[in-house]
Formats: structure tokens, C-alpha cells, sequence
């Protein structure tokens, strides 16, 4: 599958590396734009290779997960990772994931007049740092998560679709993969410390919510 992911990069004109342990691929970090985790590392546990990656800078960092581990992508996400595929997804789409967290994660130009501040007290979302408060308090997401929140509080009041969350923060059509909004909301809601921040709107959608 690594195999497949890594040919397809280089068709597209990418620089590719692989690192055989969590170790090398710590050491690496610095030297790279993302990184693809697979969370099944033969020296370090995943998710701990995923905390460190985190802690070392801001490297986007997809993880790579085997197929009926919804806990270890739960746990990854939580650990900092951008996103999270599982290793039964098409190559395709591993590629795709790995171009829109890399567009995702960039930094927005000063003048993009689509970034603003939200604040729905006691959340308040700072569009151009990408910073998240809740009371206060600094809440620590990836990108996706950000992205995900911030398109929820964005349309207060109204339900946001799943299909169209997949198109706006995952840039996708690929509905068999929408559970992976599941596993973000999950994290996000640990994060913000409630379930009522995001309201789960059953057929449809998401809400934002008030905590």
C-alpha cells in the first residue's frame, strides 16, 4: 500500500522519503512538509510517535491506521494528528488527504478577506492564528479540527451536512469516508469539554452548539 502511496507522489511530481521507524521519522521532521504515520511502528507506539511529532513543530501529520481501530484513530487525532485514514483506503485518496492538509495547513494570506474572528461566548475562534478559546482557555487542535469548528461556528443556528463538510474541510466527495468527521467531532468535543458544543443533527448533519 506505502508502496503504491509513494509512487503516486512521485507521478505528481513530489519528493518522497521513507523512514523504517518512529525514530527516523522524528529526526526527519525538520526536513519535510508532512508527514504519514503509520501508527503500527516497530520501535515507538503510534500514538506516542504521533505526540512527539506534534511537540517538535508544526509539521502536519496524517496517521495511518489498520482498518476496525477506531480507538487508535481516536486517540491519534487527540494526539495531535491532522487526520487520519485507515490502510483499506484507495491510494487515490490517501494522495488526495495528503494534498488538502497541506493546503489546509498553510498559512492564509494577510488579505483574504474570507478569514475572520467568531465569537460565541464563551467560544471565540481567531481566524488569521487559527487560535481556539473556550473561557479563556487555549483549546490545542490540528488543522482539520479547526477547519471542521470553524465552519460549524461560521453558520450558527444552522445544520451543516455531512456531504458538505467532506467538501469544505476535507475538499472531498468521498462519502463511504465521511466517518472520519465522526472521529474529529469525538476528538473536538474532548477537546472543548462538552458534547453540546457540536450537536449531532441525526440523517443530516452538525451543529455548532453553546456547551
Amino acid at each position: 500500500m506505502i508502496e503504491s502511496v509513494l509512487y503516486r507522489l512521485l507521478r505528481k511530481g513530489y519528493q518522497a522519503r521513507i523512514a523504517d521507524t518512529g525514530r527516523e521519522a522524528l529526526e526527519m521532521i525538520r526536513d519535510v512538509d508532512l508527514v504519514l504515520l503509520d501508527l503500527d511502528l516497530p520501535d515507538i507506539e503510534g500514538v506516542e510517535a504521533c505526540r512527539r511529532l506534534r511537540a517538535s513543530g508544526t509539521t502536519p501529520v496524517i496517521a495511518f491506521a489498520a482498518s476496525g481501530r477506531e480507538p487508535d484513530r481516536v486517540l491519534a487525532l487527540q494526539a495531535g494528528a491532522d487526520d487520519c485514514v485507515t490502510k483499506s483506503c484507495p491510494p487515490q485518496e490517501i494522495v488526495a488527504r495528503i494534498e488538502a492538509v497541506m493546503r489546509r495547513t498553510r498559512t492564509p494570506a494577510p488579505g483574504d478577506a474570507a478569514v475572520r474572528d467568531i465569537s460565541l461566548r464563551p467560544l471565540h475562534i481567531n481566524g488569521r492564528t487559527r487560535e481556539v478559546r473556550v473561557d479563556g482557555r487555549v483549546v490545542n487542535v490540528t488543522a482539520k479540527e479547526f477547519e471542521l469548528l470553524y465552519v460549524l461556528a461560521s453558520n450558527p443556528g444552522a445544520v451543516v451536512s455531512r456531504k458538505e463538510l467532506m467538501a469544505k474541510v476535507w475538499e472531498s466527495d468521498w462519502t463511504e469516508s465521511s466517518r472520519t468527521i465522526d472521529t474529529h467531532v469525538s476528538s473536538l468535543r474532548g477537546k472543548l469539554g462538552g458534547n453540546q458544543w457540536i450537536i449531532t443533527v441525526r440523517g443530516v448533519g452538525y451543529r455548532i452548539g453553546s456547551g
